[in-house]
């Protein structure tokens, strides 16, 4: 018996390790980076960089209608924000800022575009945004490489 609880203490301290949370926060910033990535580039013109689409213009103005900001704004607020904040958190810069914007629209989906999908869907995103905005990037991210720059030249 003793043996298992020591193998057991050190595959706890093993998964408790930094390195161990830092790739798990990495997979936690590409796995919703890629959720907003992915809406962000279906509401663009194929082979465009930025070209918002006419079908995006006619789902905010029809579809996502009950959104308050008018479509010609939330059009493009959104497509840039399903561009922007995934971005930064791949690469780990302003994490929990990223991961806050990204949790303000799945609140401004779940209330105002799909109410149904919460349960299906919103949670998990808010889950992952929720264990970004706690924990941060981790040590594998471009925020704990200026947080250390930052302490070397204080």
């Amino acid at each position: 018996m003793q043996y298992v609880a020591i193998w057991y203490d050190r595959i706890v301290a093993l998964s408790a390790s930094r390195l161990a949370e830092g790739v798990a926060l990495l997979l936690a910033r590409i796995a919703l980076a890629g959720i907003f990535w992915r809406s962000g580039r279906s509401k663009v013109t194929d082979g465009s960089l930025f070209e918002i689409s006419d079908a995006t213009r006619y789902l905010f103005e029809y579809e996502y209608g009950s959104v308050p900001l008018p479509p010609e704004i939330a059009a493009p607020l959104a497509t840039a924000g399903e561009h922007l904040f995934p971005a930064l958190l791949v690469i780990g810069l302003a994490t929990r800022l990223s991961a806050t914007a990204l949790l303000s629209m799945t609140v401004i989906i779940q209330i105002f575009v799909y109410p149904e999908a919460w349960w299906t869907t919103h949670i998990l995103w808010a889950a992952l945004a929720a264990v970004l905005i706690v924990r941060g990037g981790g040590v594998i991210s471009l925020d704990a490489l200026i947080c250390r720059w930052r302490q070397w030249n204080a």
